[in-house]
């Protein structure tokens, strides 16, 4: 009598690098964020959150006017946006701007390090804090929403 031949079974696709996974989960979680901005005006739709600090204080924090300058973008009212909030408006450009940068250097195989190094999150908070403190002034009052 022979052995059972056993047969080997098929190899299993390895599965998405977490990274990869996490960026496309990210991308539908955006578009789907901004499909409901699109269609929901949030200036008179009650179900968007509220800012809690300009609630408490009155004065505006560096994200107010975030989600109605989306809302502006997303009609192409480039002017409304910037008035709503200007900060917004430039970090999303930036933000797409180094997305691109970031993308372009990982399908061509070449080192990306981190999306946002350090430096670059300090300086954001640096100018997140000047801008909250810019638009409450009266002299700049162009920059509150």
């Amino acid at each position: 009598m022979s052995a059972p031949s056993l047969s080997i079974p098929p190899k299993i696709k390895p599965a998405l690098p977490l990274g990869m996974f996490a960026g496309v989960v990210l991308g539908f979680a955006f578009l789907g964020a901004s499909a409901m901005v699109f269609f929901f005006n949030p200036s008179t739709h009650a179900f968007y959150p509220i800012c809690m600090f300009h609630q408490l204080t009155g004065l505006n924090c560096p994200g107010c006017g975030g989600t109605r300058a989306l809302y502006a973008l997303l009609h192409g009212h480039w002017q409304l946006a910037l008035k709503d909030n200007a900060l917004f408006v430039v970090l999303l450009a930036a933000g797409s701007v180094r997305g691109g940068w970031f993308a372009a250097r990982r399908i061509r195989g070449q080192q990306t390090g981190t999306f946002l190094p350090v430096n670059y999150l300090w300086a954001l908070l640096v100018i997140s804090v000047i801008f909250a403190v810019l638009r409450n002034l009266p002299a700049f009052a162009f920059l509150s929403p």
